[in-house]
């Protein structure tokens, strides 16, 4: 599974003897902007810059401290609450990361991002039928989101290997499935993510706007943004 813009984190996963990389949606660059003006991206506040600066650095614990001050005088920012699901992540305290983006998902169902993340962290803990839930919902909220239509063809192919193996589980001699299991393990080791661990990449925030986004909601951040 891909992620979108900067990949400061990512997992991998092993079923049915296919490997697949997973990686996150993260920092504030392609979380979809909403603003007053549908489809106009807000700048990136100087804070939240400094933030995805030091998480590409690889300094999670100074990235953390500088989001909570910001956190603290904008509370209800979703960039910033979803960069501490991402900074969550970074530092292996998935279930506070899951409920990070859950509740943004909760407050923003219009935003895909969060739920593309969610999916990550799902089928990392090998809960592909949430994976795929989640999914569905990205693409829902965001038919144009090319990250997790790729990230639901993956999970697809791990339900379908999943299914193969049951099914040579049951009949060995099954050489059609052999051929299709065979076909899905071919297809991964061939993806040149699996091949080399994924590694951050230092891009300068770009806000990116949503066709027909929604106009903000009294109280919240201007903009929001990944």
């Amino acid at each position: 599974m891909r992620g979108s813009a900067a990949v400061p984190a990512a997992t991998r996963a092993r079923t049915g003897g296919a490997v697949l990389a997973f990686a996150l949606c993260v920092a504030a660059v392609a979380l979809c902007a909403t603003t007053p003006r549908p489809g106009v991206a807000q700048p990136l506040p100087d804070e939240l810059v400094e933030v995805q600066t030091l998480l590409q650095q690889g300094n999670a614990a100074r990235a953390a401290e500088r989001l909570e001050a910001f956190l603290g005088k904008n509370p209800k920012d979703a960039r910033g609450r979803f960069l501490r699901g991402v900074i969550l992540t970074e530092q292996k305290r998935t279930p506070e990361a899951i409920g990070t983006f859950t509740a943004l998902t909760e407050d923003f169902p219009e935003l895909p991002e969060p739920y593309n993340n969610l999916a990550v962290l799902f089928a990392a803990q090998g809960e592909l039928d949430r994976a795929r839930v989640m999914l569905e919902l990205a693409v829902r909220a965001n038919p144009g989101f090319a990250t997790a239509h790729e990230n639901l063809g993956d999970i697809y192919a791990r339900l379908a290997a999943e299914a193969y193996d049951r099914a040579l589980q049951l009949d060995r001699a099954n050489a059609p499935v052999q051929g299709k299991l065979a076909l899905i393990r071919e297809l991964f080791s061939a993806d040149p993510r699996v091949q080399r661990p994924p590694t951050p990449r230092a891009e300068p925030p770009r806000p990116s706007a949503m066709p027909g986004a929604a106009p903000s909601r009294p109280g919240t951040a201007p903009a929001r943004g990944t």
